[in-house]
């Protein structure tokens, strides 16, 4: 039993890592093409739930965006708020009427259904989504947009950094957290066009495939009961078995504030948890339609997400925990040292770099995550909070000095 989990590790590792890298390697100019020249009309559609006065800032910062004012118009919608975020909204809409649209939902009815409704009422050609607590840079939309050099192109996201690497030990951590899930963890799928999973922070839309699978994304349920979160995901997927590309480029960038407590850092795990139990388990039956090294990915983290936390409980009961977490101690240090010699964080201002040490609590963090959420995330799958994280956004950051390729 341990020699096959151990061989299931190393697949895993060689897939997500090294087979990832290498496709990148050799298909790197076929990936590289781009038309800067292409300006379509763009529609950004902001979901807004409980952000409070933070929001005025968010709209303000999309409106003013290097892109033409004439093709570019930003759509609110407000998913029924408890607080004043509805007010704030309007205010920003007042000071760019033909530019800015609030809608608001007659009752709450969760993310997805409030992107499908500015979708209907949009006629631009490429629809972006952004979260409310996001911050977007000024070239992004510019970036995104250059990527759609063929029809078949259906999304293309952009990369996420944390607008608050240094306030605190958790912050740190998760820094580093994203800089491996965006640029290393995606890039088999990267390499062969089928990101899974682009980040509702940041990703443009051909309207036309949205408009394609409204009717799948309005009767999204498992076993009868709605489904409201990890839109992005399940988005993603459905474009995916569609035949469509998903291109993910790091060059467009936004910001998002990371939680700075446990309690945010768990609730904003167990959203992610339920939407990857709900996602591998649903889409296990359309795997074999992607290329096979992703298919052999989308697997084996299936795989991962229901093995780990029993490796995790048999250690534990075997009184091995320690021994397990020294293991987590030395393979969390060698990402940190990834983290500190690779090229891409070097060439970010010192503002969005952290101190690689700040990942080793990670060692930790993980196995009790994988121990702890994976049976709550089942035993919670028909949760229809939105779980938003308790800030009230973002301030603006200084803009970075480099942008990475």
């Amino acid at each position: 039993m341990s020699f096959a989990i151990h061989l299931f590790i190393l697949v895993v590792f060689l897939n997500r890592y090294v087979f990832g890298l290498w496709l990148r390697l050799v298909r790197g100019r076929h990936l590289e093409r781009r038309d800067d020249t292409y300006e379509p009309t763009i529609t950004v559609v902001v979901p807004l739930y409980n952000e409070g006065p933070s929001i005025y800032d968010t709209i303000l910062s999309l409106v003013t965006l290097d892109y033409p004012p004439g093709k570019l118009d930003v759509t609110v919608v407000d998913d029924c708020s408890t607080d004043d975020s509805y007010a704030h909204a309007c205010r920003a809409a007042a000071a760019y009427p033909d530019r800015v649209r609030v809608l608001r939902n007659p009752t709450n009815m969760g993310k997805r259904r409030g992107i499908t409704r500015a979708v209907r009422a949009s006629t631009a050609e490429i629809i972006v989504s952004v979260d409310s607590d996001v911050i977007v840079y000024p070239t992004a939309l510019r970036e995104l947009v250059a990527w759609f050099t063929e029809p078949d192109i259906a999304a293309v996201g952009g990369r996420v950094h944390i607008s608050n690497p240094n306030e605190n030990w958790l912050s740190k951590l998760q820094t580093i957290k994203y800089y491996f899930g965006q640029e290393h963890l995606k890039n088999l799928e990267r390499a062969c066009e089928s990101v899974m999973c682009l980040s509702g922070c940041l990703t443009a839309y051909r309207r036309t495939v949205l408009v394609e699978v409204e009717a799948v994304l309005e009767h999204r349920n498992l076993a009868g009961v709605e489904i409201k979160y990890g839109e992005d995901r399940f988005l993603t997927h459905q474009i995916v078995k569609r035949g469509y590309r998903t291109r993910q480029t790091m060059a467009a960038m936004c910001f998002t504030k990371a939680p700075t407590t446990l309690r945010g850092y768990f609730n904003q795990q167990l959203r992610w948890k339920r939407s990857n139990i709900v996602d591998y388990v649903v889409g296990i039956t359309d795997a074999w339609r992607l290329h096979p090294l992703v298919c052999l990915n989308y697997l084996s983290m299936l795989l991962l997400l229901l093995v780990y936390p029993i490796v995790i409980a048999t250690h534990i009961a075997h009184h091995q925990f320690f021994a397990l977490t020294t293991l987590h101690l030395e393979v969390v240090a060698l990402f940190g040292l990834v983290y500190y010699v690779a090229p891409s964080v070097r060439a970010l201002p010192p503002w969005l770099r952290v101190n690689p040490l700040a990942f080793l609590p990670m060692a930790v963090l993980m196995p009790v995550a994988y121990l702890l959420l994976t049976p709550l995330g089942f035993w919670t799958l028909d949760s229809s909070s939105w779980e938003t994280r308790g800030h009230g956004g973002p301030a603006a950051p200084p803009p970075p000095v480099v942008q990475p390729k």
